[in-house]
């Protein structure tokens, strides 16, 4: 099966169609979702509850045509409910392996950050090496396994927050807006004609537009995206320059500056080019970035977010013509 650039942004778009059936704007979310789903990377979705973050992914795994689990984080949810455990057979007399929700295609992790750092712990592995450990055997979880995890503000009651080395591991940091007016009228609209987000998915009206069968083939896309050696240099002084920034405290690390190449090559393709821009660096460089600084405590007492600081950073540094 051969795909092409052309192709590729054609489907995109026919995925973002479909998933407009359900959800109502957020166009750039949807975005970074593809964007994450052709780097095949994983993402953290911030938002207040009843967003229509779990509804979104959901629906993405509709579109896509893959497996989908789901995991609501508790304080007592403990690591064997996530990757499975063996549990022993009467029958046969011998250890059966019970697999855990993360055999699955898309997981959703909701709510990750309501439960503590050993659970939270327990996706480590699955998202960097797409495997799980158990009692010293090994489990594939498939090359398309993606995880979802949807998180409330930090400022929430009962929240815990992500270790350093988990968020480093997403790729981007998603964060869900509410609705203008216009879009909030339209869902009222929609749940007075029946038709709300939740019963349109439910009554089967999105289909499905790509296949898992794809997906290994978009990386020998993905690599032919040319970037001059201009822009390369400009992402790597973007990163570099957050750990020398007066107001940050922990910086970006290298997987950073892959994960900002990756993606702008990745929104290139969705904007239907074989080549990238400034404008697709900077437009990825806030998602990329966001969660992996931590500020230093005088500048968070003053309101400094983390937003301004990567604004100020990229204001700073020349952009490429």
């Amino acid at each position: 099966m051969k795909t092409d650039i052309a192709t590729i942004s054609e489907t995109c778009a026919r995925i973002r169609n479909e998933m407009e059936k359900v959800i109502i704007g957020q166009k750039e979310v949807l975005d970074l979702a593809l964007v994450v789903i052709l780097c095949r990377q994983h993402a953290l979705i911030e938002g207040v509850p009843g967003i229509a973050k779990t509804l979104m992914v959901k629906t993405l795994a509709k579109t896509m045509g893959g497996s989908y689990a789901r995991i609501q984080f508790t304080p007592d949810l403990m690591p064997s409910d996530i990757t499975g455990t063996n549990i022993f057979n009467m029958k046969t007399g011998e250890f059966q392996f019970v697999p855990g929700p993360v055999f699955a295609t898309f997981l959703l992790a909701d709510e990750i950050n309501r439960a503590p750092a050993k659970t939270q712990s327990a996706l480590l592995q699955a998202m960097q090496e797409r495997t799980v450990t158990i009692d010293g055997r090994s489990y594939s979880l498939g090359d398309n396994f993606t995880v979802f995890a949807t998180q409330n503000p930090i400022e929430f009651e009962g929240t815990y927050p992500l270790p350093e080395a988990q968020k480093d591991r997403f790729m981007f940091k998603i964060v869900m807006t509410p609705p203008v007016r216009e879009e909030e009228f339209l869902l009222a609209q929609r749940m007075l004609d029946g038709q709300s987000p939740e019963r349109v998915l439910a009554a089967g009206k999105v289909q499905q537009v790509a296949v898992q069968d794809q997906m290994p083939l978009l990386d020998a896309e993905l690599n032919g995206i040319r970037m001059q050696d201009e822009l390369v240099a400009y992402v790597v002084d973007v990163v570099r320059a957050t750990r020398s920034h007066d107001s940050i405290l922990v910086g970006a690390s290298p997987r950073a500056t892959q994960a900002l190449i990756l993606a702008s090559r990745a929104y290139a393709v969705i904007s239907g080019r074989d080549f990238v821009t400034p404008d697709d660096v900077k437009a990825m460089t806030r998602p990329v970035l966001d969660h992996r600084l931590i500020l230093r405590p005088d500048y968070e007492i003053e309101g400094t977010t983390t937003t301004e600081v990567i604004d100020s950073i990229l204001d700073e540094i020349p952009i490429p013509r």
